[in-house]
């Protein structure tokens, strides 16, 4: 088995700032390229330093994922059984390191576009999930209320919009854009409120038509987050206090939807169970991303069908990227065509940094390779 990985720093195509502070012009991510015994595959491992994850934890983290997954040998060449070897894959890697669900997710990831392009299927076929998906909401991040609505008119076209909260101006900005868009809005702190202004901004959300929040709390105030349900119309969605399966049953009469993230969980597999183990427990699931590249929300998209929101427009936020092959159809829903795999191919330049180790190998090859015009 042989892998790569490409650092990325890609411009943002407008400044995308949240409640926490985060690099908000442009952002890094880390590309995955596997081959073995003929497969390839495609991944992405997005690292977000509050999860603990850099480009260097990854490139660190990935060799010890691949040791214990090419002992399993090369993956069968049916569904059924293939899907039984990507479990495996998975079990194995948990079993090997804890946490680092980003550089597992760029192997998952990969590893599902091998599988699936060998069989000359594309993923979404493979796992079996429904090939009709929701259309996704379009974010906006936080700045002054005036820029935010003049975003917001630009991308009217979209069903919804989802509007990063958490600033000085929260109420200004969600009225200005109330005044230019007419769809459903959805409000994303980021952790960013405090209790008592929440309550008392909730009158003014029903008013002004906001569907859901998002993530109104720090990660692990529980307690608020069911306070704040108790006293809401509106369902509270968890994101940083829902990363895993594993967080599910805790948050059970707390809040009514949970946002799944394939960096947050792991990958393909890990995001498939912690949807229909949510939908289990009765939850509404949003499936949402970071900034991720077509790559990693090809990825997401396959799993779309078993969502009730989706939010994946990281790659729309990019002023470009170096990959082609996913495209958003008139309504706004990512197109799950027929191309083998995730669909979506290198079409730019080749990148910064590259790390590439294998079997046989001393050790890990590092070499630094020249960056071309796109």
């Amino acid at each position: 088995m042989n892998i790569s990985t490409e650092v990325l720093h890609l411009p943002l195509r407008d400044p995308f700032r949240i409640a926490r502070a985060e690099p908000d012009r442009q952002m890094t991510t880390v590309i995955v390229e596997l081959e073995w015994s003929g497969l390839r595959g495609l991944g992405e491992a997005y690292p977000v330093a509050y999860y603990g994850e850099t480009p260097v934890t990854i490139g660190v983290v990935l060799p010890l994922l691949a040791e214990v997954v090419e002992p399993l040998g090369l993956p069968p060449a049916n569904a059924t059984d293939a899907l039984e070897w990507l479990a495996a894959a998975e079990r194995a890697m948990d079993e090997r390191i804890g946490g680092h669900h980003a550089a597992k997710a760029g192997l998952d990831i990969a590893l599902h576009d091998a599988v699936a392009r060998g069989m000359g299927i594309p993923v979404r076929e493979l796992l079996g999930t429904p090939e009709e998906i929701p259309p996704t909401d379009f974010s906006i991040g936080i700045d002054e209320p005036a820029i935010v609505a003049e975003r917001a008119l630009a991308a009217a076209r979209f069903p919804a919009l989802k509007i990063k909260v958490g600033g000085t101006a929260d109420l200004e900005t969600l009225e200005r854009v109330r005044a230019i868009y007419s769809g459903p809005i959805r409000v994303d702190a980021n952790t960013g409120w405090e209790p008592e202004a929440a309550a008392a901004l909730l009158p003014e959300l029903v008013r002004l038509g906001v569907e859901l929040i998002e993530q109104p709390f720090r990660a692990h105030e529980l307690g608020r987050l069911r306070w704040l349900q108790e006293r809401s119309s509106l369902p509270i969605v968890a994101d940083e206090s829902a990363e895993t399966v594993d967080d599910l049953d805790a948050l059970l009469g707390v809040v009514q939807g949970v946002n799944v993230k394939l960096m947050k969980c792991g990958g393909v597999g890990p995001g498939l169970r912690m949807l229909r183990r949510a939908r289990e427990l009765g939850f509404r699931t949003m499936l949402g991303c970071m900034e991720e590249t077509s790559v990693g929300i090809a990825a997401a998209a396959a799993l779309a069908g078993l969502a009730d929101w989706v939010d994946l427009d990281g790659n729309l936020l990019l002023a470009s990227e170096p990959f082609s092959g996913l495209e958003l159809d008139d309504d706004c829903r990512w197109r799950l065509g027929s191309s083998p795999g995730l669909g979506v191919e290198r079409s730019g330049h080749r990148g910064l940094i590259t790390t590439r180790f294998g079997p046989g190998s001393s050790g890990v090859e590092k070499s630094v390779e020249n960056l071309v015009d796109q």
